[in-house]
């Protein structure tokens, strides 16, 4: 249970980065192309924290060196790829039927929720699974 607490406070924080970053670009960057770079900065930035916190605190996975570290976290971004084409389903499209910034982020908010439900499976069976390889 003490995991399940630690995943959902994990993605909540992470989500936080993620829309802190698209309202600081937004505010930042006045453009046509505001928008997507918000979503793209708050996406890296709410993987990178969301990663850094479930390899230590959820799976506890140690990297073997920093090959193997660096793997790790690219079949992470993997992971979060595939789970990030439903956040931005969510996202893109409630911005696209609604047209305000309320609804772009509670579609966010949505799609980001399921994700991470699909992510947690994914790291577990996949990404933090065990070793990749022999220690050197």
């Amino acid at each position: 249970m003490r995991t399940a607490a630690l995943y959902v406070v994990f993605a909540i924080l992470a989500t936080a980065v993620n829309l802190g970053t698209q309202m600081l670009v937004e505010l930042a960057v006045d453009a046509e192309w505001a928008t997507v770079a918000a979503v793209l900065a708050g996406t890296l930035t709410g993987v990178i924290a969301k990663y850094v916190l479930d390899k230590r605190f959820i799976f506890k996975h140690e990297t073997m060196n920093a090959a193997h570290g660096l793997r790790t976290f690219l079949l992470y971004g993997v992971m979060s790829g595939v789970t990030t084409l439903i956040f931005w389903g969510f996202e893109f499209g409630f911005d696209y039927l609604f047209g305000t910034d309320l609804a772009r982020y509670t579609g966010a908010v949505i799609g980001l929720a399921i994700g991470y439900v699909a992510k947690y499976h994914l790291d577990k069976n996949v990404t933090f699974s065990g070793p990749r390889e022999e220690p050197a």
